[in-house]
């Protein structure tokens, strides 16, 4: 007989509730929206509908591979793991941590392990090497947020359901889902505003779904968002509209903001923006009088030459306008298993480029080295050339520019690990590869997305499927591999979360501020519930979070107990405003310019007379893809999810370029040849490629991909573009050359 089991969704960051229903041979059969849950009340999307497909995936391994003879050959997981210890620990002795890296992807966040075992990774290997995707993505925002607000982690979010104004830049939440905005429902909640006689603008250069929902699009030249911004800061100024509200007290370096913005009148930035003068005075007007308004931007405005820079101007924006930290502006979240509140005082701030890269000298961001960097890291000979890369859930021969220079940088490493559920375009270099199990038989939590919710609440999931015989789980997985860097391969993996609860426990009984300060940390160990080390993790992290008991210090607090005993979840309500408590600036307010943005200011007044005569190229999303690793699922690949070049047909007349036409593509990292799909839905002068795609490798094993494998945009890009603060690669705004190779038909 079926039955059904509950679970957050973990294929995008909207976590939506899903109601599975699980068939009498112990698979996923179906999978609907749970109408109960307390945040997704019962949305579901394409991604979230096709969760038996994903998790059944006959191209997912089930078992490790060891490069033997210089072929991947199935091995057990002690001999994997064996292999891990001897192929590592060689080199660490004869080279240093500093000839290791650590390659975090995107999926990583998606998974309990993939949040709380990569630290302890890190801790081990003592390397400075750590390259993520959010150099191609966020970091920008996280720069920004650690100048701002002198905490990284500390980004703000639109509060969707009780704004009046929406001004989205750069982001197509109706097909992604939602980014640094944990937002189910997304459609709905812009149907929402739209009810209560909210108004919706979105500037970007393709007309998106999200676009042809709002009330005005303002299809802006790529990369020019900094300036437009600039422009609106500037119109707030010299009309007077400027009126923080009651985040004012906390604000420091508004005539800072004042004067650099000076230079940006909507007159000066309209030509390089390609908007009119007038509409974004009208914009910027439409802004200080809505009674509450929030801007938004995403990797549009992030994966740009000036993204920490558009990143910062939102928030500038927000401030300004009074709708920071307020109910229907951009408020700070407080997740279940955040650190409670402390009393408001100065910190320590945030700083950049701690350490710098050894071949590119590009500096550190929030502990991590440009993603983009990696294959200089590693081809370039010398005193800490990366040798051993360790790749968790990432596929950066896709993911990151110039995948074919990556490509060959990973084929000359010593030694590589991975850890991924297929043999993809990166993954098929490594020496070991270890796969977790399929999202039915792991739990799951969200560490990462729930300090993103724009309403505060808690869920928790069990596997919905007993782990298959022969599989680890990802945590077994991870743990293990901490411990065979430790040199102590052999020992007992659940020691690593023992070691864990043993120093979060030291730090909260040292901590004067703590429920628990004095108390004895084996005592309040014995108190953790739970069936495992990760259970038991998520536990003390509940206890001793904002909403926690405290170890019985309030009886009405969260505990693991409790939260299972609400399978639909805990709605802990609204947002609500959080400064000055979670500011850590040295100064202990806002600090509204800090001196690389304004610099970075100076720069880009530098490029007010600049007009681009090239084809830009911009990237796109579908609804039924996230990044490069939904591509190996019937259910959403096809259809309207093609891997075509977009061109409008003004530019496709001029070139030459029929619908449906075969076209050469050339960028600064090479050329490609792609179906071209002729469409005012991108502005003149723009072309768009999809991310992700480029399934076309040899010695892959995703039979669906490879069937569909698409052109990968990123080969287009060299990296050599790069935001200078963040390191984020500039993906979007790309110079690139347009020829017909084969006419349509």
């Amino acid at each position: 007989m079926s039955r059904t089991a509950l679970r957050i969704c973990p294929l995008c960051e909207a976590t939506c509730g899903l109601t599975l229903t699980i068939g009498e041979e112990g698979r996923v059969t179906g999978a609907r929206g749970d109408g109960d849950d307390v945040f997704s009340r019962g949305f579901i999307c394409p991604k979230g509908a096709s969760f038996g497909q994903v998790d059944a995936d006959p191209d997912r391994l089930r078992q490790p591979w060891v490069r033997r003879g210089g072929r991947l050959e199935p091995a057990s997981w002690d001999e994997a793991f064996a292999a891990v210890e001897a192929g590592l620990a060689p080199l660490l002795a004869e080279h240093g941590p500093r000839a290791t890296a650590v390659f975090l992807g995107n999926p990583n966040v998606h998974t309990m392990a993939g949040g709380l075992y990569p630290p302890l990774l890190l801790g081990a290997l003592r390397t400075p090497n750590l390259f993520t995707a959010s150099t191609l993505d966020q970091m920008p925002k996280h720069v920004s947020s650690g100048l701002l607000y002198g905490d990284a982690n500390a980004i703000p979010v639109p509060d969707l359901d009780r704004t009046d104004h929406l001004l989205i830049i750069g982001a197509n939440p109706l097909d992604s889902g939602g980014s640094l905005c944990t937002a189910p429902d997304f459609p709905g909640r812009l149907r929402a505003l739209r009810r209560r006689g909210g108004r919706l603008t979105v500037v970007d250069p393709r007309r998106t779904r999200t676009a042809e929902a709002a009330d005005r699009h303002l299809a802006i030249r790529p990369g020019t968002d900094a300036l437009l911004l600039f422009a609106l800061v500037q119109v707030l100024f010299a009309e007077d509209l400027v009126a923080p509200g009651a985040v004012g007290e906390h604000l420091t370096g508004v005539d800072e903001v004042r004067r650099l913005a000076a230079d940006f009148p909507p007159e000066a930035v309209a030509g390089a923006c390609d908007l009119p003068a007038e509409e974004i005075r009208t914009l910027a007007r439409e802004l200080a009088a809505a009674p509450r308004a929030v801007v938004y931007g995403r990797i549009g405005s992030t994966s740009v030459e000036f993204g920490t820079l558009t990143s910062w101007l939102v928030d500038v924006l927000n401030a300004l306008t009074g709708n920071l930290d307020r109910p229907g502006g951009a408020m700070f979240p407080l997740s279940a298993t955040a650190r409670a509140p402390r009393p408001p005082r100065p910190g320590k701030g945030f700083a950049l480029g701690r350490w710098r890269s050894r071949v590119g000298g590009h500096p550190e961001a929030k502990g991590e080295l440009p993603a983009a960097a990696l294959a200089e890291e590693i081809e370039t000979p010398g005193e800490g050339r990366v040798r051993a890369l360790i790749v968790i859930a990432g596929n950066p021969v896709l993911s990151a520019p110039d995948g074919d220079r990556l490509d060959r940088a990973l084929a000359g490493l010593d030694f590589m690990v991975s850890v991924d559920p297929y043999l993809n375009e990166t993954s098929r270099h490594a020496h070991v590869l270890l796969p977790p199990p399929p999202p039915g038989q792991s739990p799951h939590f969200d560490f990462a997305f729930n300090a993103f919710a724009v309403r505060n609440q808690v869920r928790y999931s069990r596997p919905a499927l007993p782990l298959e015989a022969g599989r680890l789980g990802e945590a077994e997985i991870l743990a293990r591999l901490v411990l065979c860097v430790s040199g102590r391969g052999g020992a007992d993996p659940a020691a690593v979360d023992a070691m864990a609860i043993d120093a979060a426990l030291g730090k909260a009984v040292a901590d004067p501020e703590s429920p628990v300060h004095g108390r004895d940390r084996g005592e309040l160990a014995a108190h953790l519930t739970g069936v495992d080390g990760v259970e038991r993790r998520l536990d003390l992290m509940l206890r001793l979070g904002p909403y926690g008991d405290g170890f019985g210090a309030d009886p009405e607090g969260l505990t693991l107990a409790k939260v299972l005993a609400h399978p639909h979840g805990i709605d802990l309500g609204p947002l609500r405003p959080r400064l000055p408590g979670l500011l850590k600036t040295r100064s202990g307010t806002v600090e509204l310019c800090p001196e690389p943005l304004a610099a970075e200011a100076e720069r880009l007044r530098r490029t007010l007379d600049s007009r681009a005569d090239a084809l830009l190229l911009v990237g796109r999303r579908h609804l039924r893809s996230n990044n490069s690793w939904m591509h190996n699922i019937p259910a959403l690949v096809g259809g309207s999810n093609r891997c075509t070049l977009q061109v409008h047909p003004e530019d496709a007349a001029r070139l030459g370029v029929a619908d449906g036409a075969l076209v050469r593509v050339k960028g600064d990292g090479g050329e490609l040849e792609v179906e071209a799909e002729v469409t005012d839905a991108v502005r003149t002068g723009v072309v768009s490629l999809p991310h992700g795609w480029g399934h076309d490798r040899p010695g892959t094993r995703m039979s669906v991909a490879a069937a569909h494998p698409g052109v990968n945009v990123n080969q287009l890009i060299d990296g050599s573009r790069l935001d200078p603060l963040s390191g984020t690669a500039v993906l979007n705004g790309c110079p690139v050359q347009l020829t017909v190779v084969t006419p349509a038909g």
